[in-house]
């Protein structure tokens, strides 16, 4: 099994020059996703006693299910928080999976470990929290979230042990991420909604909690605030947020998983404001600063705090604390034991790019949601909802139904023109469905908007 197989190695270095090819393709394919029971029928049984070879498997993959891909990094694939890693992140993450790095201990990968580590210095420093500040890389946003929250919830619990038997709150606007709630779930903690119209503001936390009782109010522990949420784009009153925080000593996490990258950008960067002020930051390289899938980050205030909570003990482990003095060890400050270096393509890109291309890149898609919404507000059958916040466009087309939007999508995608879908927001007081674009791509264009636009024509 363990045989160096030459053919094996050429079969692996075919599909790499094929994964080149598709990156520098100027026009590349946006995808498709056929149905299981078709998959199924074309490539039949793969997993068999004595296995079907590496040539088959690999032609199996390279002729049917590599085609029933969507391409995250299309231009024109404007749903969701797609994805727009550079070409020097794909490449380097090839070398980082080749390279099998254990980013867990300083003692086992502390090469990774230290180029993560300046990609990790230059994030916190766009956040303006205080010297001492610093962070891991994750799975994603949300065991980011995740690792920051139950740190919040134990450094409660450690600051009055009368707590240790309480069930915890959580406050967060009703626009938070969907997984904020999975998250309470996950720590038995209670997820209180505030309801907002925009944004998340003190008043709005101060006139929700008048409505608890004591014995309520002393068991939140920590307050989310979204900066740059998902559906709009929409950056809560971080600065209202803190004071609230610091009032009534709440820990305070900023859920700035797609927002985050805009912190580079000069022309939205005081809409962070009061983000320097908060206890963890989550940020998604993998959304706005253009690395692979999948690479998150959480970003302590006090990561001494987190060290405390997150680091395991087992005897088995004891040899890494003859190193700790050396060394950063990313499992101590999160969820997980083992990990991979996934901060490794973010910070060869950075590199290879400089900060300044990074800059150039997030001001790009800000100015192509601007002259998208202008092209918005001048089509008679078009109608802007709402101003485009960061890189997030809402509006609708005059006189559809939600089937209508639907059908839209579908056709699109079918054609392989571009794929973006409804989504719902208020409109006079009722929810209505809208169309949502959102651009994390430099490669995107105005004649890509243009190209979409067309197609609302009928």
């Amino acid at each position: 099994m363990h045989n160096v197989d030459i053919d094996l190695i050429e079969m692996s270095l075919d599909i790499t020059k094929q994964t080149i090819n598709r990156l520098t393709q100027s026009n590349p394919h946006l995808g498709l996703a056929e149905s299981e029971e078709k998959l199924k029928k074309k490539v039949g049984e793969t997993i068999t006693p004595h296995g079907i070879g590496g040539e088959k498997a690999l032609k199996i993959w390279r002729n049917i299910l590599s085609k029933n891909i969507m391409s995250m990094d299309h231009p024109r694939h404007l749903a969701f928080i797609s994805a727009a890693p550079t070409k020097a992140a794909v490449m380097f993450d090839l070398v980082t999976a080749a390279s099998s790095i254990h980013g867990s201990y300083w003692l086992l990968g502390a090469g990774g470990i230290f180029a993560e580590n300046q990609a990790m210095e230059w994030m916190v420093k766009l956040t303006g929290l205080p010297e001492g500040a610093f962070g891991v890389f994750t799975a994603g946003g949300t065991s980011a979230n995740l690792s920051a929250i139950v740190t919040a919830r134990e450094s409660w619990r450690m600051n009055n042990p009368e707590n240790n038997n309480k069930k915890g709150i959580i406050l967060a606007s009703s626009e938070s991420h969907s997984s904020i709630e999975s998250m309470a779930k996950v720590i038995d903690a209670e997820l209180r909604l505030v309801p907002i119209e925009e944004k998340l503001t003190s008043d709005l936390i101060e006139k929700t909690i008048a409505t608890y009782s004591e014995e309520d109010r002393d068991r939140i522990f920590c307050v989310v605030a979204t900066a740059g949420t998902t559906n709009a784009g929409i950056i809560d009153d971080l600065e209202g947020v803190a004071t609230v925080c610091q009032k009534y000593n709440w820990w305070m996490h900023v859920d700035a998983a797609y927002g985050g990258g805009a912190l580079l950008a000069d022309t939205v960067r005081h809409l962070f404001n009061g983000i320097e002020k908060s206890d963890s930051i989550t940020i998604d390289p993998h959304k706005w600063l253009f690395s692979p899938y999948d690479c998150g980050a959480i970003i302590y205030k006090n990561p001494e705090l987190a060290k405390e909570v997150h680091k395991q003990e087992a005897s088995y482990l004891d040899i890494f604390k003859e190193t700790e003095a050396n060394g950063f060890n990313p499992s101590d400050y999160q969820l997980q034991l083992t990990r991979r270096v996934r901060g490794l393509p973010l910070w060869f890109s950075l590199a290879m790019h400089g900060t300044n291309r990074y800059k150039e890149a997030i001001e790009w898609d800000i100015k192509l949601a601007e002259i998208a919404a202008e092209k918005i507000r001048s089509n008679p059958n078009l109608e802007l909802v709402r101003e485009p916040s960061l890189s997030v466009v809402l509006f609708k087309r005059k006189g559809w139904t939600p089937e209508d939007y639907k059908n839209w999508t579908f056709r699109n995608l079918e054609k392989g023109l571009a794929l973006i879908t409804p989504t719902k927001w208020r409109i006079n007081g009722v929810r209505e469905t809208v169309i949502r674009f959102c651009f994390i791509n430099p490669d995107a264009t105005e004649e890509d908007i243009d190209l979409i636009l067309e197609t609302l024509e009928n």
